[in-house]
């Protein structure tokens, strides 16, 4: 079938939004029709180079649609079902897959890099030539054939514009709180960043009881931002950073969690956190960075520094468990929404997001189903 998708043809070009041929979805796969997408920080970061991913290809991880057909072997969704899309696919059967930490599947990670399919393939064609997927979604597009593990069903209650953000980041740092940190009532909580990630989390120590919620970031409007989402204090970097977290936290925090992945961010979330502590590091640093930690503490204070991808998650679970949350009002996800734009403005979502304008834009496939206002002319959806 013909669709319409934005293309990346190399880094730093701009995208380009074209018709490409989709192949049908074989035994193990789901095509689906996308109402919404999210704009994430990777697919920036892959159009900028650094991130590698081979080109051209369909960027877009964070999606939601309804099936329109599935292979022979799925039996999970349906014709019909409303659907978010999960980067991280598992085959099951791995070592990691059967202990229950599906998002480290061994399956999985060769054909991410690869830009394919599971099966080491591709769905996508121009004018016979094959295009790259990227994390086995490509939601910048009309439709996606995905992985049938990708495809997890959710009520049709749900605005899709709000399920398509649940797939990456607000998975990734909620997740990073419940299933890592595992925070507990009247803990403090320590987040650096107050990007999508950075409020996801924030929201899940929220929900877990924590009794005080500090966020860093450099943006004083992102800071008065968080107070919505949960958070109790919010500061800007400074050289007495540290200090002041622990003036405000009593000698210093329960956890902290490393949304940002900065330079230098790990030694202050060592460094404020107490003895016992938790430090989760969930940001994506440079390919090149090697943060160091003073030994002698690390050993005498038992502190846990550890990482966290995709939230540590279960998608099939976890995903409808945010979205149940958000449907009786505990989660205001609808608020991370900023702006709508539709696929021909994808270049300016991005230009927006390296501005710091947002907190999530979306592109709107279908409004009706998105349940946000048409994306044409751009619309401000939240303050």
């Amino acid at each position: 079938m013909e669709i319409t998708a934005s293309v990346m043809t190399a880094p730093n070009e701009p995208l380009e939004t074209v018709t490409l041929e989709l192949s049908d979805p074989r035994p193990d796969e789901v095509l689906v029709r996308l109402a919404a997408t999210g704009i994430c920080a990777s697919d920036a970061h892959t159009h900028t180079g650094r991130i590698p991913s081979p080109s051209p290809c369909v960027l877009g991880h964070e999606g939601a649609g309804v099936v329109e057909r599935v292979g022979a072997n799925v039996t999970h969704v349906g014709v019909g079902d409303h659907v978010a899309l999960s980067w991280v696919p598992s085959c099951g059967v791995c070592r990691h897959c059967v202990s229950g930490r599906p998002v480290l599947c061994t399956a999985a990670a060769p054909a991410l890099l690869a830009g394919t399919l599971l099966d080491g393939t591709v769905r996508l064609h121009r004018d016979g030539r094959p295009v790259s997927h990227y994390s086995f979604l490509s939601t910048f597009a009309t439709h996606a054939v995905v992985p049938a593990a990708s495809a997890v069903r959710i009520g049709r209650d749900v605005p899709l514009a709000v399920a398509s953000l649940v797939g990456c980041g607000i998975l990734t740092g909620y997740g990073a709180v419940v299933n890592k940190a595992k925070v507990t009532p009247g803990s403090s909580v320590l987040v650096f960043g107050a990007g999508g990630v950075g409020l996801s989390a924030v929201m899940a120590a929220r929900v877990s009881g924590a009794g005080q919620i500090i966020v860093v970031d450099p943006v004083e409007s992102k800071l008065e931002e968080a107070t919505v989402f949960g958070a109790t204090a919010g500061l800007v970097p400074s050289d007495d950073l540290v200090s002041r977290i622990r003036d405000l936290s009593g000698g210093g925090v329960d956890y902290a969690i490393d949304a940002a992945g900065g330079e230098g961010i790990l030694g202050q979330a060592f460094a404020a956190t107490i003895p016992g502590g938790t430090i989760v590091c969930v940001g994506m640093p440079d390919v090149d960075a090697r943060p160091s930690l003073p030994g002698p503490e690390l050993v005498r204070d038992e502190k846990i520094v550890t990482g966290s991808l995709y939230g540590s998650s279960r998608p099939s679970l976890d995903i409808p468990s945010i979205l149940r949350q958000y449907a009786a009002g505990v989660l205001p996800l609808d608020r991370m929404i900023t702006q709508a734009y539709d696929l021909d403005r994808i270049d300016h979502a991005f230009a927006d997001m390296r501005a710091g304008k947002l907190k999530r834009g979306v592109v709107v496939f279908d409004e009706q189903l998105a349940g946000l206002p048409a994306p044409d002319p751009v619309v401000t959806l939240a303050a």
